[in-house]
């Protein structure tokens, strides 16, 4: 997990106050909630409460059309050692005046507050992740990253920045959860809880959200798609810049000025972050040998594949392996 000033707190929550807007995400806010609760289970302690809130203390429907009971306020359930805001579709009508106030006040007060799903954007909207770093679904990026030129926003699943945590939606609050779990009571806890969950692995804060490329770019840049896919089907016998513009019917110097403009590195970049990638997914979730994953991602010499591998991630891929067993 991304070390922090606020990752002590933050760790060592006890009380969590999960404040539902209308429509929120129900998939996100109850991944939330059963970690804590099977972190109980699994402990055999009672470590977590939570409370769901809202500004008047009726509860709201989710976008399923569900809602969740009990629903109070803030004051009738006591300050939290975290305030999560839960979010889902039509964010912008949901975070009205009551929410502004009510989060401003729990920040006035010190409570470190987190957003996932959307949740994130009524923090931004309140003016309470300026200066932060933060996690948004990739569908919300790009409009966000305009309105908020004061809010650093990142691809990870989840981002912990001193006292806020952002999170995108779906399953990823599962492994925010779960990383803040692990940091509490160590990996072995952790693991027990995801392996309830029937999960292959807890992903980490290192860890990107997967962006479709035509999300990153548009989808009037066809070709740029165009050339993605074909490293993306291309990995164990990756094409040349050359074959690559070729299939395309772009010169290399335009689809080297494309990659630049639209994905801020060039081709022969993206392509091997591609195939690193695939590499790191196949060694945390397969038991194939590393000359296996070497050969299969395109690599031809193992020093080559280990080089590349410890400049991008940092490490070794036999530490990866040793991570994942």
């Amino acid at each position: 997990m991304t070390s922090t000033r606020a990752e002590a707190p933050l760790s060592n929550l006890a009380h969590v106050g999960f404040l539902t807007l209308p429509s929120f995400s129900m998939i996100a806010f109850t991944s939330a909630v059963e970690v804590l609760r099977m972190a109980n289970y699994v402990s055999r302690a009672q470590h977590y409460r939570w409370s769901v809130i809202t500004h008047d203390g009726v509860p709201v429907r989710a976008s399923n059309g569900l809602t969740v009971k009990p629903t109070c306020t803030l004051e009738e359930a006591g300050m939290p050692d975290v305030l999560i805001v839960c979010g889902g579709t039509q964010i912008r009508n949901a975070v009205d005046t009551h929410v502004k106030t009510l989060l401003a006040d729990a920040a006035a007060q010190g409570v470190p507050l987190g957003g996932i799903c959307t949740g994130a954007y009524a923090l931004m909207a309140a003016g309470l992740l300026d200066g932060y770093s933060c996690s948004v679904h990739w569908e919300d990026l790009s409009s966000l990253h305009r309105e908020y030129p004061h809010v650093r926003f990142a691809d990870e699943l989840f981002v912990i920045d001193r006292d806020r945590l952002t999170c995108t939606g779906g399953t990823a609050p599962l492994d925010l959860m779960l990383n803040l779990i692990g940091s509490r009571f160590g990996q072995n806890v952790a693991a027990q809880v995801s392996e309830q969950f029937i999960l292959e692995r807890i992903r980490s804060a290192s860890d990107p959200q997967p962006i479709p490329v035509d999300a990153r770019v548009g989808f009037s840049r066809a070709e740029l798609i165009e050339v993605v896919r074909l490293m993306e089907a291309n990995i164990e016998e990756p094409l040349s810049l050359e074959e690559l513009a070729r299939l395309v019917q772009l010169s290399q110097r335009h689809l080297q000025r494309m990659f630049k403009v639209y994905l801020s590195v060039s081709p022969t970049h993206y392509y091997l972050s591609l195939r690193l990638r695939r590499a790191r997914d196949l060694l945390r979730t397969t038991d194939a040998s590393i000359a296996r994953v070497t050969a299969v991602c395109g690599f031809h010499s193992p020093c080559h594949f280990s080089k590349a591998y410890r400049a991008q991630f940092g490490h070794a891929p036999s530490v990866e392996r040793r991570q994942a067993s």
